[in-house]
This record gives structure tokens, C-alpha cells and sequence, in this order.
């Protein structure tokens, strides 16, 4: 299955967590593993604490740990930070669910991270 999330802005923070929980909600296993995977190299998917205010804290923190330099992509050497990011973030998550639920922690949460919006983003999604 392929889920498709529109962000709205050049930077942001998707919460996907109850999409996710909707789909396995559809599935015919009761418990397993959930493999996402972005079909992007400028988003991100991890898990995160979104107090209020957390989603801005996280794209600061990313801003402030994308080195400083000259770049030479050829595509666009402005749009490698970009790349850079969602390379260090990474594209993939295994989560494992019960009940046909997420396991989470108390303030876990599933997010997709938009480095270069606003787009359409696909995140493929396998029941293990």
C-alpha cells in the first residue's frame, strides 16, 4: 500500500501516527512488525515527541546541524542540504504493533519531516 501525505510548507512536521493506526486497522494481522519506507530523498521518516512547539524545535536543530559550505550538486547545489538531511534522518522505519495499534511510547509519535515542500510525498507501507 502506498500512503500518500500533502505537506504545505518548504519545512515541517507531518504527524502520520493515526494514518498509520487506520491502516492497520484494515489489516487481517492482529500483531507484527510495520515497515515504512519514503519513495523521496528529501523528507524523512523517525518518531518524535510533538509537545507544542516541538515540531518548530526539531526544524531548527536540523538548520543548525546542516554544514556550511559550498555545495556542488548538480541539480541544484542550494537543494543538497536538503538531501543531506533526509539522508541523516533516514527513509525508513520498522515499528511493531499489537491489537492492531502502533507500539509507541508514552510521547511517541510516527512523523514524516518535509525538507523541500510543499509536495506530495508516498510512503510505502508493508505488514510484517
Amino acid at each position: 500500500m502506498i500512503l500518500k501525505v500533502k505537506t504545505n510548507k518548504k519545512k515541517e512536521i507531518i504527524d502520520i501516527t493515526e494514518k498509520i493506526n487506520e491502516f492497520l486497522e484494515k489489516q487481517n494481522k492482529e500483531s507484527g512488525l510495520i515497515f515504512l519506507f519514503a519513495l523521496h530523498t528529501t523528507c524523512a521518516l523517525t518518531t518524535a515527541d510533538l509537545d507544542p512547539g516541538a515540531d518548530k524545535d526539531y526544524l531548527i536543530a536540523f538548520e543548525k546541524i546542516t554544514p556550511q559550505a559550498k555545495y556542488i550538486h548538480p541539480h541544484n547545489p542550494e537543494h543538497f542540504p536538503d538531501h543531506f538531511l533526509s539522508s541523516v534522518v533516514g527513509t525508513s522505519l520498522f515499528i511493531p504493533f499489537e491489537n492492531k495499534n502502533l507500539i509507541l511510547g508514552t510521547w511517541q509519535r510516527v512523523i514524516l519531516i518535509e525538507f523541500d515542500g510543499p509536495r506530495e510525498r508516498e510512503i510505502i507501507i508493508k505488514v510484517i
